[in-house]
């Protein structure tokens, strides 16, 4: 059973800097989930820096503790994790870049372990639904951001970070009938920047329709979208206002809260997650540790899910057991 260190008897400012206080182990025995760094931002539109995301992210973590009073959930009574380091990406080559994150995380899923990713800008998601795909075939998904990311190019170019979600399209790796994008808003070349998205196939409920409809009903939709169908989550920074996580490089204003950033996370309790990633968090324009703190906690409660759920099972085979 691998679990973070305990900061009541080691001082967390000791040790290798790791997700949550981890150990820092590539190992696929004995974990239900593993945390991996993904640096890589040459895909980026305008600002650059996500590469240091995931130490940035890692640097503030070592203030969780593994008891979440929210879900009610102690995470290390039910779940093993492992901080699993980096995948070596490839500064301005993003398809190789793809590649590497396919290897990495390819045994990592052949084990049915949950890797939980951070970025990173937003195209190496491409990456992850190329990984996911070999292994589940089509997947839900559930998309947390400001932007829809589905331009067709930018400068001429097919893989940027504004054009994973219609690649993945494309490829065939997303099963679009089962996958919904929340929270897209701002300014936009035109109306077809969110009815492209429609018309790939994505149900999509924009920053208005959330405010009109309220958090229940846009949890509502999306369990009723996803429904039993294995699902990856993508959760972009920039889903939050900036006032909250102005560390980020295409910020939009109007947002949710942090608050309601980590309520959204909580309320996918009960859909068959197969992993996540969080994106686009920019340490340089990350004052006080504001990001750090919003993104690091976003992730806490992803792997909070994965608790509950092997809870669940747990629960569900020991009454198997008592009813024989």
């Amino acid at each position: 059973m691998y679990k973070p260190k305990d900061s009541s008897k080691s001082p967390r400012f000791t040790g290798p800097r790791t997700f949550m206080r981890l150990e820092q182990i590539r190992t696929t025995q004995d974990v239900d989930f593993v945390v991996l760094g993904v640096p890589f931002d040459t895909a980026a539109s305008n600002r650059t820096g996500q590469r240091y995301g995931p130490q940035h992210i890692r640097d503030f973590s070592v203030l969780l503790r593994p008891y979440n009073p929210d879900l009610d959930i102690n995470i290390f009574d039910y779940c093993s994790g492992v901080d699993y380091g980096d995948i070596d990406i490839i500064p301005g080559n993003v398809q190789q870049t793809y590649n590497n994150i396919e290897a990495v995380l390819e045994p990592i899923l052949n084990k049915e372990i949950i890797p939980v990713l951070m970025g990173g800008d937003h195209s190496i998601s491409l990456g992850h639904l190329r990984a996911f795909a070999k292994k589940y075939g089509k997947i839900a998904l559930v998309h947390f951001d400001s932007h829809g990311d589905t331009w067709d190019h930018y400068f001429g170019e097919k893989y940027m970070h504004g054009t994973p979600f219609r690649r993945a399209v494309e490829e065939g790796l997303v099963d679009v009938e089962h996958s919904i994008q929340v929270g897209m808003r701002g300014p936009l070349y035109g109306p077809e920047d969110i009815e492209d998205a429609r018309d790939l196939g994505y149900e999509v409920i924009p920053m208005k329709e959330v405010r009109e409809i309220g958090y229940a009903n846009v949890m509502e939709r999306i369990h009723a979208r996803v429904g039993d169908r294995p699902v990856f989550v993508t959760y972009d920074i920039d889903f939050l206002d900036p006032a909250f996580a102005p560390g980020t490089g295409t910020p939009e204003v109007g947002g949710p809260t942090s608050h309601e950033g980590l309520e959204y996370v909580r309320g996918l309790k009960g859909l068959d997650i197969k992993g996540f990633d969080l994106v686009e968090v920019l340490p340089a324009y990350d004052s006080g540790q504001i990001t750090a703190v919003v993104a690091s906690s976003i992730i806490f409660e992803m792997i909070s899910l994965i608790a509950l759920k092997k809870k669940a099972l747990l629960v569900g085979n020991l009454e198997k057991v008592q009813q024989t």
